[in-house]
């Protein structure tokens, strides 16, 4: 029996079918899993270059003690913060470097435009983005866990000069910090790689990048040692959220609870800023690919 002129047509709701909706994910983990381990097992292959980089770092530490010795020598404090204080900060930045930092993704990027290695991708169910990413996760794993052994190596020299807070509260909070900092970080080098696009040589706009971040990224000094104006304007910037935002939080720079729930939410609404840009330079970096033959 048809419904009378007025009645309300029976609606038709189509529902995910849920079995094929979790065959879609283990799919999808699987394909980067599967990258991830690759990029696992290419990067413990050439560990040595990580562990000589992080025992490097013991000389970048080296010139800290030299430097900010110096800068202490007849002052218990700067900026509020004492000597040891100041040290585990920098030590800090030490590992966020080695677990979070973006070495050379953005020329690994490049590299692959220039040579038409993403042709590969256009033709296969694969996200570039999240394939890259589970290569820089995998790259950070290893160099992460290379840079505590010259730390350990350090640590008996250095141990009364390092003073981590114990609060629970900058464990909650502090490890999201960190995975933010990691997708701003690699965020910002899968941009610059997608300028390739459009550029030969991006090299000028890394050294550039890195000049910045390394000023207001909190690697050469600490933010907090800034003038209260130009660090309020830091705060809103990505940069602020690489390395000194979450090595902050654990050192005992930030300590206003209510500041760094507020930090989360602009470091969050960063990352949702670079996950759209870069998408939005994927594909018009594609058309253009595409356009001139690539």
């Amino acid at each position: 029996m048809r419904p009378g002129r007025g009645a309300l047509a029976p609606l038709s709701i189509p529902f995910a079918d849920p079995s094929a909706l979790f065959s879609t994910m283990i799919s999808s983990l699987s394909k980067y899993g599967h990258s991830f381990l690759v990029g696992l097992q290419s990067n413990i292959v050439y560990r040595w270059n990580f562990a000589i980089r992080g025992f490097f770092s013991l000389f970048h530490l080296a010139v800290v003690f030299v430097l900010w010795g110096a800068a202490y020598a007849g002052n218990h404090s700067i900026g509020g913060f004492r000597l040891d204080q100041t040290i585990t900060y920098f030590v800090m930045l030490i590992i966020l470097q080695f677990l979070i930092g973006a070495f050379n993704e953005d020329y690994q990027i490049s590299e692959e435009i220039r040579n038409g290695l993403i042709n590969q991708f256009l033709l296969k169910p694969i996200n570039y983005f999240v394939y890259r990413f589970s290569i820089y996760a995998a790259a950070r794993l290893v160099s992460g866990l290379l840079v505590f052994v010259p730390l350990l190596i350090a640590f008996p020299f250095i141990r009364e000069y390092i003073t981590f807070p114990t609060d629970s509260w900058r464990f909650l909070l502090g490890f999201p910090a960190i995975i933010l900092g990691a997708m701003i970080q690699f965020s910002i080098a899968y941009c610059f790689g997608m300028l390739t696009f459009w550029f030969l040589e991006i090299q000028g706009f890394v050294i550039l990048s890195m000049a910045i971040e390394s000023v207001l990224g909190g690697q050469i000094f600490p933010l907090d040692l800034l003038p209260p104006w130009i660090l309020r304007i830091a705060e809103y910037l990505p940069f602020y959220y690489q390395m000194y935002f979450p090595a902050a939080i654990f050192t005992g720079r930030l300590n206003d609870v209510a500041a760094v729930w507020r930090g989360l939410g602009i470091e969050l609404g960063w990352v949702g800023v670079l996950l759209c840009f870069s998408q939005f330079l994927w594909s018009r970096g594609l058309r253009r690919h595409t356009a001139v033959g690539g």
